[in-house]
């Protein structure tokens, strides 16, 4: 097709609900129309052509509305079903040279949960481990012969696509896992671990199967809530701190009796020399007394 593929989304919605995905357009004067497809299928749900009617799939019908916003085209599925959870992706059709061409675009996965009991298997349900420590996630799949790929995805706190490996066993990570992850699979079981987990790393992280020619099958989800322990470390900073402050105000206490203890000896330094003084003032008054008894002797 063409083009540069932008980011993957990841929305998740129970039935019933609504989702919106977002197509950028380049707005060329080239552009023909605007697709929005899931891939997996083959399936167009809807053609926006340039300046003319749209054209919406049947298994879509009134439950889809389109609207332009400044440079995207904004596309709402609603009254949602387990059967819309697929991969779709925006796409543009060109006209070059009087040739048409696709120009495939942003990337949108919608995980429809149903109220009903969930098509594939996953375990745990909740997980709280702490900052640095590490989870581990079993996901049961299908053993269809038309399995595609299998996900590990993000579908609340920040959403995005954790893992994807195909049957041909090539993997995409996160770049927020990319030396963070390890899975493995042992036949229809696969098991995934993230280590040194962060608190940012709290999410619901939900397994889904790519089969051909049948919706995205998913799990419940795994709960993961990181346990901060920040706080730990703050009090453990505020004992040092106030330690250091002890220990500070000791010393400085320590250098005021010093420098106290030596003004008194200077002090009473200077006291002994005015007592030199006074024998000196006494001697010269024992002098005068010799003297006058001198001078009683002469007269």
């Amino acid at each position: 097709g063409g083009g540069n593929e932008q980011s993957t989304d990841v929305i998740s919605a129970w039935e019933g609900d609504s989702v919106s995905i977002t197509c950028p357009m380049n707005g060329s004067q080239n552009q023909v129309g605007m697709y929005l497809t899931a891939i997996r299928q083959n399936l167009n749900v809807i053609y926006v052509p340039k300046n003319e009617s749209p054209n919406v799939n049947p298994a879509f019908a009134n439950r889809v509305k389109y609207s332009e916003e400044g440079e995207n085209l904004r596309i709402t599925l609603q009254r949602l079903q387990e059967s819309d959870s697929k991969i779709y992706v925006c796409s543009e059709m060109v006209k070059i040279n009087d040739r048409h061409k696709d120009l495939y675009g942003k990337t949108t996965i919608v995980v429809v949960k149903a109220k009903s009991s969930r098509a594939l298997e996953q375990s745990p349900l909740y997980a709280n481990p702490e900052q640095g420590q590490s989870v581990s996630i079993t996901c049961v799949l299908g053993s269809s012969p038309e399995h595609e790929g299998f996900h590990l995805l993000r579908t609340h706190v920040q959403p995005g696509r954790v893992l994807y490996a195909s049957k041909l066993n090539v993997s995409k990570v996160s770049p927020a896992f990319v030396s963070r992850l390890e899975y493995s699979r042992e036949g229809n079981r696969t098991e995934i671990t993230l280590h040194s987990l962060q608190e940012k790393d709290s999410d619901n992280y939900v397994c889904a199967e790519d089969v051909k020619n049948s919706p995205l099958l998913s799990a419940s989800g795994t709960m993961v809530l990181v346990k901060e322990v920040k706080r730990a470390c703050e009090k453990s900073s505020w004992d040092l701190y106030a330690l250091a402050v002890v220990v500070a105000v000791l010393f400085c206490a320590l250098v005021s009796c010093t420098l106290y203890r030596l003004d008194v000896k200077k002090y009473f330094q200077k006291k002994k020399t005015n007592v030199v003084y006074e024998d000196m003032c006494y001697n010269s008054r024992r002098s005068t007394l010799v003297r006058t008894n001198t001078f009683s002797r002469g007269e």
